[in-house]
């Protein structure tokens, strides 16, 4: 192996000569910057057996919820390289005929690649590091398992986490009575009874639309897995992100549906989106009902603050969405209930002849001053109001 350095961009060529012979690898040459951690070598160097086709075989999981104690690694691995960095563990191990390397990170996920001489070595392998490394999510009633898609540096990463949601019934007051009606009948929506692709929860910022959607993932918890995508623009910008995330992978054992949740994301479906984001609208349009979506049980959950005159035609059109709800404000009678033996007990003399929004009253509950128009939440809210 030959190393070189050049400057200023500081680049590390590694180059491995090939071997002699009609069997030989063939020549592996990798470049490592000054930017790259050791964990980023650790990367490289597992790839070396695979590409010089030493090890011609590969297998990979993605783990969630592994045990603090699983080993992740089969009994006897020669360990050769371990990295510690910024919440990553990163172990590089090898046996007779294989290559393993793990990623894992203190929020409990895993990732697990192991290269090999044949297939099923690799199989093997794996199977030996995952056997038993997960536990069961330790959720209770109040709480709902919620993935979460962002792009990283190497691609399209989902992390699980265990959020607080509410039950519809608990939260139900929150929302004026033909918003609270509306959202009964999605509530309790079944499988088999699903009707077009597309939820809208559209109005004023601090009116409770993601309170409700984490109590929608509650309520459709048996048989629907509930997404949010971080990073909306970037999913219907990227092609490739865009299948992951629609497409997945198919379980053989328990197909459920699942609800992608986009939250503001004005600027997708705006009048003007087709001029804005090029390409995203029908992207979008295209997962709900075009080809994209054909066979693949998929919704997705939009919420934004702008009018719905403001919205893009061929989002509201009939038949796309499975329900279009404007959530707005309570009633002055509904405020002056819904604040009915608060503690401390607001007399309601703030609340106006409009009514009052769900941040506006429990900024009142709190004995806050209520944010004026101005003043509500703004996106930055986001699963929380």
């Amino acid at each position: 192996m030959t190393v070189s350095r050049e400057r200023p961009q500081e680049i590390l060529h590694l180059v491995e000569p090939p071997d002699e012979g009609p069997d030989a690898a063939l020549p592996v040459v990798f470049n490592l910057s000054d930017n790259n951690s050791p964990a980023d070598v650790m990367d490289v160097l597992s790839l070396r057996p695979f590409a010089s086709g030493e090890q011609p075989w590969s297998r990979s999981a993605r783990l969630e919820h592994v045990k603090p104690d699983a080993p992740l690694r089969p009994e006897g691995a020669r360990l050769t390289r371990v990295a510690h960095e910024r919440g990553k563990e990163s172990v590089l191990a090898e046996g007779d005929g294989w290559t393993l390397l793990t990623n894992r990170w203190k929020n409990g996920a895993a990732y697990v690649a192991v290269s090999a001489v044949t297939d099923e070595l690799a199989e093997s392998v794996l199977e030996s590091c995952v056997k038993d490394a997960t536990e069961p999510p330790k959720t209770d009633d109040t709480h709902v398992e919620m993935g979460f898609w962002h792009m990283g540096p190497h691609g399209p990463v989902r992390t699980e986490r265990a959020i607080s949601a509410d039950s519809w019934s608990d939260i139900r007051r929150n929302y004026t009575a033909p918003v609270a009606e509306a959202l009964d009948r999605v509530m309790g929506l079944t499988r088999d009874e699903v009707a077009g692709r597309l939820l809208l929860l559209h109005g004023p910022p601090g009116t409770g639309k993601t309170t409700a959607l984490r109590a929608l993932a509650r309520s459709w918890g048996s048989w629907c897995q509930s997404d949010c995508v971080l990073d909306p623009e970037a999913l219907f910008g990227t092609p490739s992100y865009l299948m992951e995330v629609a497409v997945g992978e198919e379980d053989d054992e328990e197909r459920r549906w699942r609800l992608l949740i986009l939250e503001d994301c004005d600027e997708l479906i705006r009048g003007e989106a087709k001029q804005s984001t090029g390409q995203g609208l029908s992207r979008l349009l295209n997962l709900t009902d075009g080809m994209l979506g054909q066979g693949r049980d998929v919704l997705v959950a939009i919420t934004t603050n702008e009018d719905l005159t403001r919205l893009h035609p061929a989002i509201v059109r009939p038949g796309r969405c499975l329900a279009q709800i404007e959530v707005g404000p309570l009633t002055r009678s509904e405020s002056l209930a819904w604040l009915d033996g608060a503690e401390p007990g607001p007399d309601g003399a703030e609340i106006g002849p409009d009514g009052a929004t769900l941040a506006e009253l429990v900024a009142l509950r709190k004995g806050e001053k209520a944010p004026s128009a101005q003043e509500a939440p703004s996106s930055a809210t986001g699963f929380y109001l």
